[in-house]
């Protein structure tokens, strides 16, 4: 696996959860660790 060193602060960018409430990444800053997963397809 490739290692990749931090490249610093990611942009602020909102989702919906799962049950429909919108959500952004800055509501969680300096409260609490985020992890972003990005999976690739089962072709």
């Amino acid at each position: 696996m490739t290692h990749y060193p931090p490249a610093g602060e990611a942009t602020d960018f909102s989702l919906v959860n799962t049950t429909g409430q919108q959500i952004k990444l800055s509501d969680y800053r300096n409260k609490k660790n985020v992890v972003l997963v990005f999976n690739r397809g089962f072709t």
